[in-house]
């Protein structure tokens, strides 16, 4: 099953849910700053610092540490707002999670909280002929949950009430007789045990 792009694409600029806003932001995460109508280089990613804090141009430091993602967008806005005159602001957040098992490019990735599950896949370059979309684990807190990714995309469903979160582990196992290479190796391996066998009744 390859992913539709186009869909990622539409699917990336929807508008933040309400699960985003009530998320903390933690080392590792940032936000990301468009400005519209300003011709200052300020639009870009920015990330947390050790300290807590986020540097970003002509207003300096933000803390963020153990704060909502509202009131730290809040923050933003106001002291953009007050350096330029009804400046055209967006501010998202960037949650890092990691993707790994059957994908094309495992790793860690930003997410700005509402993709679907499908969309956070295409990220890591999309799930391989391998992969088992019907036993997909999201880890997060130590805590597994199951995800029928297939079941979802049939019946056009999201996965908004999971939702994803900063520091989420994505999991893409493999099928266990998954793909004709898988299928090849087996049956490879059945002829060699076989012609083993043979070998070792003749004596």
């Amino acid at each position: 099953m390859k992913i539709n792009v186009s869909l990622v694409i539409w699917f990336l600029i929807l508008t933040l849910s309400s699960q985003v806003v009530s998320q903390a932001i933690n080392p590792g995460d940032g936000v990301r700053v468009t400005l519209f109508n300003i011709t200052d280089n300020i639009s870009g990613d920015y990330y947390v610092q050790n300290d807590g804090n986020i540097q970003l141009p002509y207003i300096g430091l933000v803390m963020v540490l153990n704060r909502k993602f509202d009131e730290v967008k809040n923050e933003i806005i106001s002291k953009y707002d007050s350096l330029y005159r009804n400046p055209e602001l967006t501010v998202q957040p960037l949650f890092k999670i990691n993707i790994f098992g059957e994908v094309g490019e495992p790793g860690p990735y930003y997410v700005t909280g509402v993709e679907k599950l499908i969309d956070v896949i295409a990220l890591a370059g999309g799930e391989t002929s391998d992969a088992d979309l019907d036993e997909i684990y999201i880890i997060r807190d130590n805590e597994k949950i199951e995800v029928d990714a297939n079941k979802l995309l049939e019946k056009g469903n999201d996965i908004s009430d999971i939702g994803m979160k900063s520091g989420d582990q994505i999991y893409i196992p493999r099928k266990w007789f998954g793909g004709a290479r898988n299928t090849a190796v087996i049956i490879s391996a059945v002829a060699v045990l076989v012609g083993v066998l043979n070998i070792l009744t003749r004596k």
